[in-house]
């Protein structure tokens, strides 16, 4: 028997799914009145890091999921994160997360992979029956996330994207109030300057004996081990323990999150939060620019990072050209600013005035133009006042959760548009619709990148 119809057998179709708001990081968390003493959503963690401590704990250090949504098993690269965790959780621990998988238990997964390794642990999770939680950016190329949304669809599963943002009262009001016209007939939008990625040249270091290397490099050509690559900022703990970490323990140096080709920067990494708010308000999830270039016109000369060091060089080397997009209905977003709080926004000028949607907020210019109620007929948008406990009630109900997998994929393609214009320095066109740029051979080869032997995307999911 399917978990959907086990629990809703029990009546849980009848309950409500309420909770509080959740901030940057969710609990994984469901009103646990609403389940029967025996009624348990098994839980799959696939990397046991620090993305996934958050998403599993929340806000508050150290702690443990309700009793109706139990971790059952857990799997990451790192012997020593796996086993750690199985401790905590009294879960059984695998080094391939293909092995939890086959696991009868285990109804749904959360992934917190590196951005190179989202794509084939969500194909996979499809074709295993599984319902997926999957970290932003949803996939590091537009053919990985083009088959990862055929998987999700082909296999009838729910899939949550984690933008949180999209769980918020006050986002949601704010797109609300662009989508109904307060500011007007959109203009432009303003985003943030996010830096593109760079290369890695770093000194080999002995690589742990509990960590898989080879696997963890995935689809690219295996180098040589260091710290610097393998923890997604730097400097935090070198083994850190299962819990979160405080932002100033990670968030000075690079790790895979700067460096290609494990990632495409902080355009993806960072962006896709913000640039979902931008698709969002526009009513864009479905389709896309037609139209991306770049100021000044010219390729972006890549920085190689041959020793530690901090950031700050290759985030201003990667970030010196202003990316413009233009959609079809003649809306142009250009990411130039650099204002920090715009990473998890942008800002809406329309023909009556401006909003500002930044994280967990907004701001009206002139002020006071969110006061007066929407109409009774205004557009609204999905409203969820929790992204994890959303996901669980769609893993229920079988309905689609707030952040599809559609959606992911529209934002990150914009992030990926981008990245292919600042490399190739010059105008582009695009067709939102058949995802190709017509006629443009040199651009199409950046729809995905080189893949090792057995790390291809599959022809057919």
């Amino acid at each position: 028997m399917s978990l959907a119809k086990k629990i809703s057998r029990r009546g849980l179709l009848k309950q409500t799914l309420a909770g509080a708001v959740a901030g940057p990081a969710c609990a994984l968390f469901v009103p646990s009145a609403v389940f029967g003493a025996n009624d348990q959503i098994g839980v799959g963690i696939i990397g046991c890091g620090r993305r996934n401590g958050q998403l599993v704990i929340g806000k508050g250090g150290q702690g443990k999921p309700p009793a109706h949504a139990r971790i059952v098993a857990v799997a990451d690269l790192n012997q020593k994160r796996a086993a750690e965790w199985a401790r905590n959780y009294k879960a059984q621990p695998f080094y391939d997360y293909r092995a939890l998988l086959d696991r009868k238990e285990v109804d749904v997964v959360i992934y917190a992979t590196p951005e190179h390794a989202h794509y084939l642990p969500c194909i996979h999770a499809c074709q295993a029956g599984k319902d997926i939680y999957g970290e932003q950016p949803l996939s590091h190329t537009i053919r990985e996330g083009q088959a990862m949304v055929q998987a999700v669809r082909k296999y009838k599963r729910v899939f949550q994207v984690g933008e949180q943002q999209r769980s918020h009262p006050a986002t949601r009001k704010a797109v609300e109030l662009i989508r109904n016209g307060r500011i007007g007939k959109i203009l432009k939008v303003i985003g943030y300057n996010y830096p593109s990625a760079w290369e890695s040249n770093l000194p080999p270091q002995p690589c742990p004996e509990w960590i898989d290397w080879d696997r963890w490099c995935g689809q690219n050509e295996v180098v040589p081990f260091h710290y610097d690559i393998y923890l997604s900022r730097i400097p935090y703990d070198r083994e850190p323990p299962y819990y979160t970490y405080p932002a100033e323990k990670y968030a000075v140096g690079p790790g895979w999150m700067s460096f290609r080709p494990y990632s495409g920067g902080e355009l993806p990494n960072w962006g896709c939060h913000g640039l979902s708010m931008v698709h969002w308000a526009l009513d864009m999830d479905h389709s896309g620019p037609v139209e991306i270039w770049v100021d000044p016109p010219v390729p972006l000369e890549t920085v190689v990072y041959d020793y530690p060091d901090k950031r700050d060089r290759g985030d201003a080397a990667m970030s010196k050209t202003i990316i413009h997009y233009k959609y079809p209905n003649g809306v142009e977003l250009v990411l130039s600013s650099i204002d920090p709080k715009l990473g998890g926004g942008a800002t809406f000028i329309g023909e009556k005035g401006k909003i500002t949607i930044f994280r967990e907020g907004y701001e009206c210019d002139p002020p006071g133009l969110d006061e007066d109620p929407l109409p009774p007929n205004a557009v609204r948008v999905y409203e969820s006042d929790d992204h994890m406990e959303n996901f669980f009630a769609c893993v229920v109900s079988r309905k689609d959760p707030i952040m599809t997998v559609e959606a992911g994929h529209s934002v990150a393609t914009l992030c990926h548009l981008g990245n292919i214009a600042r490399r190739l320095g010059r105008r582009l066109k695009w067709d939102p619709v058949k995802e190709i740029f017509p006629g443009d051979d040199e651009a199409n080869q950046y729809l995905d990148c080189p893949k090792r032997k057995g790390y291809e995307v599959p022809e057919t999911v």
